[in-house]
């Protein structure tokens, strides 16, 4: 299940010509795919690019109406290899991931179809992690496209400008055989506008067509000598294509006025172009509307750069600003190298007035155009710093969030439980894998020595071969399928790795959004699942296997890792560990609960708390659970100093806390209690029963104590 359905919002895909379609860039996307008359989709998920693999699977059946193809793909690379029915056929297809990681999986495929080239056109859709959001490491598809010679765009973040960009990159692959890869920056994927719908196109050959009257043309494989023949194509043909249609379509931008006297411009990527113009706005040069008081060169094709546009905006300019986000700076570099060849003094200023890293937001972009306009136009710089009035006061009102597991995750447990085997049996290495699981490595668990991929935690370990202690490898089921099963397991089998390898199986790809893999549980009428991973570990020949199917039982995690850890066996350890996404389970529990109230019928739920004069203040359950529920208040006792544990109402009932105390041997605090809504008659009077039976208790409790204090 995915975390959002898209199932009301594809019908829009349906607007026709001349129709006003309203929705999320990720939605515009797709339907800008319909109209440029893709023949096949596919892509695999990973912010920011997630929800547009679930808007295409949403909208298989209108998919399927038209003729394309779609598949949810098992990585980039499998991504990335449907690419080859473009290489013979004139066949439109696009591609999605999230990037740089995804673009890295892919590298081997992308790497071929750029050297062979493509008859039709081939689209590659990156979702660009870069910045203050993301969540990994911080590079830039840029260079991607530069060592692959793949044309770029990187559109202006609104959707008119990201649909006609479709549309073009499918023409510029076309005009110049070569892949073109889009894109979107998080913001863009998930900013909501409009734009002028066209009617969406059946594809003039589908896949079907293609193979059942199949092409080949052996100097688009790369195999000697075709392969050496390649680079010269590229640069004698494809280069000055892509080049002429580049500039023949206007496909970058200007904006105000083409000259003004202080002889100064800008240069911006056109992603940042919102950015550059809310900066300007501040600075009392650009209203909300664009209207800019500088000349501005937007490049909605960031690679290649077109040589005559950058001459002509340049010629007649003392200075120019770049504004290129991230590092190298690749654009800024080869301004300056064009600048020279067009016998043009013009400086490049970039990097020495603006960030060498991190995101260009409104605020960085404001500080480094002020100091370009101090050095060169000193008559339109702001007389002093510019803030947005509203920074201060929200930033106020944010409270810090750090990363870490959500309420009830049942992750969480298997952390705690190899906190415990530590205890006894010393610290390990662990070798931790992309996905949820990583918040292991932050406090309080501090789990975790390394991570070098999606699904290579078993493979991150295996060179560890202590004679005394194991390695232990962490990988989800999403990493599993991706790469682990024959990246990390099947290379542990094959090299007799004397490793640990703990496989977290939430039932789904729960931390890319909930999307259904081979060994999810649901029944899936597009797609074939129910492969359980037990199945397919032993399948490539491991033999010491365990499964354990619910990850809150601590006591049994426990005893399960120790044993692992302890084992006289050698080879690989495998130990599957089941519960459902806590996050995705509460979406879909919570509507049933709402309805059921509704309609007025007995529900029932768990909360747990702490028995305040039970509680001695030790506070191990906090340090070995770390859930955002479980939380200290002031002691009631005023005898007594120590603040106790606390569960707040944001408690799911997942029961952790209280196997915690068990498992650890901690103080016997911790209650359960089931809250009944609409309960039967019979509930109704046990309770009342209980509370006067509890009530006289208490009641003689206390003349006690009253009569002792006299």
């Amino acid at each position: 299940m995915a975390e959002r359905s898209f199932k009301s919002e594809v019908r829009k895909l349906e607007l026709g010509e001349g129709e006003t379609f309203t929705g999320e860039g990720i939605l515009a996307v797709t339907k800008a795919l319909l109209q440029s008359g893709v023949a096949y989709v596919g892509g695999y998920q990973g912010s920011p690019i997630s929800h547009l693999m679930d808007v295409f699977a949403d909208a298989n059946d209108l998919l399927e109406s038209l003729g394309v193809h779609f598949e949810a793909s098992a990585s980039e690379a499998t991504a990335a290899a449907m690419l080859a029915a473009s290489v013979n056929y004139p066949l439109r297809g696009a591609v999605a991931w999230k990037s740089v990681v995804g673009t890295n999986v892919a590298s081997d495929a992308l790497s071929n179809v750029s050297s062979g080239g493509v008859t039709g056109g081939a689209l590659v859709i990156v979702g660009e992690d870069y910045g203050e959001g993301s969540s990994i490491m911080q590079e830039r598809t840029h260079a991607f496209a530069m060592k692959s010679q793949m044309w770029l765009f990187d559109p202006r973040p609104n959707l008119t400008s990201i649909v006609d960009s479709v549309e073009q990159a499918f023409q510029l692959s076309e005009a110049s055989n070569t892949p073109v890869m889009l894109q979107l920056r998080v913001r863009s994927c998930h900013m909501t506008g409009s734009f002028t719908a066209k009617d969406n196109i059946r594809p003039p050959m589908t896949v079907g067509d293609a193979a059942s009257n199949p092409n080949r043309d052996t100097d688009r494989i790369v195999l000697p000598p075709a392969n050496f023949l390649h680079e010269v194509e590229k640069i004698e043909k494809r280069w000055p294509a892509g080049l002429a249609f580049v500039r023949d379509n206007r496909l970058n931008e200007w904006f105000g006025p083409a000259e003004v006297d202080e002889g100064i411009g800008l240069i911006v990527q056109g992603g940042l172009y919102n950015n550059l113009n809310r900066a300007m706005e501040l600075a009392g040069l650009a209203d909300s509307y664009g209207e800019s008081k500088l000349p501005i060169y937007c490049l909605n094709v960031t690679y290649p750069l077109v040589p005559d546009e950058v001459a002509d905006f340049c010629r007649g300019k003392r200075a120019v600003l770049v504004i290129e986000e991230g590092q190298p700076e690749f654009i800024e570099h080869e301004l300056n190298t064009l600048v020279r060849r067009a016998g043009l003094d013009t400086r490049i200023a970039g990097k020495d007035v603006l960030p060498r890293s991190g995101e260009y937001t409104a605020k960085a972009i404001s500080k480094g155009l002020a100091a370009f306009l101090r050095a060169e136009a000193p008559a339109m710089a702001p007389a002093e710093e510019v803030e947005s009035p509203l920074a201060p006061a929200v930033a106020t009102q944010i409270p810090p969030r750090p990363a870490g597991f959500c309420t009830g995750c049942p992750e969480r447990p298997i952390f705690t439980a190899m906190k415990l085997v530590e205890r006894e049996l010393g610290p390990a290495h662990v070798s931790a894998d992309i996905g949820c699981h990583l918040f292991s490595i932050l406090p309080p668990f501090n789990i975790g020595n390394t991570t070098m991929g999606y699904g290579l935690g078993s493979a991150g370990a295996s060179a560890f071969k202590p004679k005394d202690k194991r390695a232990i490898a962490v990988m989800g089921d999403g990493g599993f399928w991706h790469n682990g099963l024959t990246s990390g397991i099947g290379n542990a089998v094959f090299n007799k790795d004397d490793t640990v390898t703990l496989i977290i199986d939430n039932g789904y790809s729960a931390a890319t959004g909930g999307q259904d893999i081979l060994s999810s549980r649901a029944k899936n009428e597009n797609r074939t699942t129910n492969n359980p991973i037990t199945r397919a570990v032993r399948g490539v020949g491991a033999t010491w296997v365990r499964e354990i199917t619910r990850t809150y039982d601590v006591p049994r995690m426990r005893d399960t890792l120790r044993e692992a850890m302890t084992s006289p066996e050698k080879g690989p350890k495998v130990i599957v560990a089941q519960s459902e996404c806590m996050l995705n389970r509460q979406r879909r529990e919570k509507k049933q609960k709402a309805a059921a109230l509704k309609a007025g019928e007995r529900v029932v739920r768990e909360r747990f708390g702490v028995d305040a004069e039970t509680c001695t203040g030790d506070h191990s359950c906090v340090r070995l659970s770390g859930c955002p529920s479980l939380t200290i208040k002031p002691n009631p006792d005023p005898l007594r100093q120590d603040p106790v544990a606390h569960v707040e109402n944001s408690c799911v009932g997942c029961g952790l806390c209280g196997e915690v105390s068990h498992a650890a041997v901690l103080c016997p605090s911790f209650y359960r209690a089931r809250i009944v809504a609409n309960p039967s008659r019979w509930e109704r009077a046990k309770a009342r029963i209980a509370g006067a039976v509890i009530g006289s208790w208490q009641g003689a409790i206390e003349r006690k104590r009253a009569a002792r204090a006299f």
